[in-house]
């Protein structure tokens, strides 16, 4: 039997900010057998693809316009509890799959992985089984000996300080992240508040400095 063949009944939504990657992951997919029903170029429009196809996988790019993976990962569990999502990722960080997992997604995979590896995941996570890139799951269980913020003081924030960290790091203004988020702009002030005092930072050059050397976008 072909471990990397996916059952016709198995129907996907493919959230990613790039056509051709999606292009790729539908041939791919398809070609194994499974279904792509939806796709979506940001967190919003995977939240919505869920609604209305309510998919037995998701499968969300970490790194999209919006509200990004991470946080559509957690409005969607939060409205999902039972949702399979398999994130994925271009970076290199251990910090996005910590909190992706616990987030609640099933599994998570590196871009830069195999065909065969990608529906190995996909055929893992659609049943329900937690799935965790082998590149990465030595150096999580080593990164979970090491006290927090001992190696990454981004380990410090809370989830919602995090996703409010990474849309500052990448230039946008609290009134935008305040509507992208659906927070209140003084609810975003106070998280900056306490995002610079855990980080040491003083502005918004400076955070995204980290960022950077966090691996968490790219310079």
């Amino acid at each position: 039997m072909d471990m990397t063949a996916l059952p016709a009944s198995l129907r996907i939504v493919l959230a990613d900010d790039h056509a051709v990657v999606r292009m790729g992951f539908r041939l791919l997919i398809e070609g194994a057998g499974a279904q792509v029903v939806a796709e979506a170029g940001c967190g919003e429009e995977a939240l919505s693809a869920y609604e209305m196809h309510h998919p037995g996988l998701l499968l969300m790019d970490v790194s999209m316009p919006g509200m990004g993976g991470l946080a559509a990962l957690e409005r969607l569990r939060a409205r999902h509890p039972q949702a399979r999502v398999l994130m994925l990722s271009a970076h290199d960080d251990l910090q996005i799959p910590r909190r992706a997992l616990a987030a609640g997604a099933t599994g998570y995979l590196s871009k830069r992985a195999d065909p065969e590896e990608l529906l190995r995941a996909v055929g893992d996570t659609s049943r329900g089984r937690a799935y965790l890139d082998p590149g990465l799951a030595a150096q999580l269980a080593l990164a979970q000996l090491q006290p927090a913020g001992q190696s990454d003081p981004v380990s410090a924030l809370t989830a919602r300080e995090f996703d409010v960290f990474l849309q500052l790091a990448r230039g946008r203004s609290v009134n935008e992240i305040a509507a992208t988020l659906k927070l209140g702009p003084s609810t975003v002030g106070s998280h900056l508040y306490h995002i610079k005092q855990k980080l040491q930072a003083t502005n918004a050059a400076e955070l995204a400095l980290i960022a950077v050397r966090a691996g968490l976008i790219e310079a």
